[in-house]
């Protein structure tokens, strides 16, 4: 099931991704800096999260512990399907066209991708 999260999830869920499990303060405190959300949104989030599947909890102690549901590998190939279908059609030759005439690929980003079409090709030679 492809579960869709909003750039506001993403940091959460980065979050638990990194430290799970968490509890409601731990996440506030965590994110409060960088996005100045007060428990209540957490707890929103949260709640928004686990009816999408994305997250679950337990009972346990003082506090719940958050967990992620969802893994960090099938939604990011979700999230690049997703736009990779809306930007550009779903053409995968199209985004790298744009990206390397937007850019100047350095001689590193070229053997990455290099790298990746070889494994991906099965290269024999």
């Amino acid at each position: 099931m492809k579960i869709e999260l909003s750039n506001s999830e993403w940091k959460l869920m980065r979050r638990l991704w990194d430290r799970a499990p968490s509890t409601i303060t731990e996440l506030t405190a965590a994110l409060r800096e960088e996005t100045g959300w007060s428990k209540n949104t957490v707890i929103t989030m949260l709640s928004r999260l686990e009816a999408k599947g994305a997250v679950r909890h337990e009972e346990g102690g003082k506090a719940k512990r958050y967990y992620p549901a969802l893994r960090r590998e099938d939604a990011a190939r979700d999230e690049t399907e997703s736009f990779l279908s809306k930007v550009y059609g779903g053409s995968l030759g199209l985004m790298m066209s744009a990206m390397v005439e937007s850019r100047r690929l350095s001689e590193s980003d070229i053997a990455e991708l290099s790298a990746i079409l070889d494994k991906v090709g099965g290269d024999d030679t």
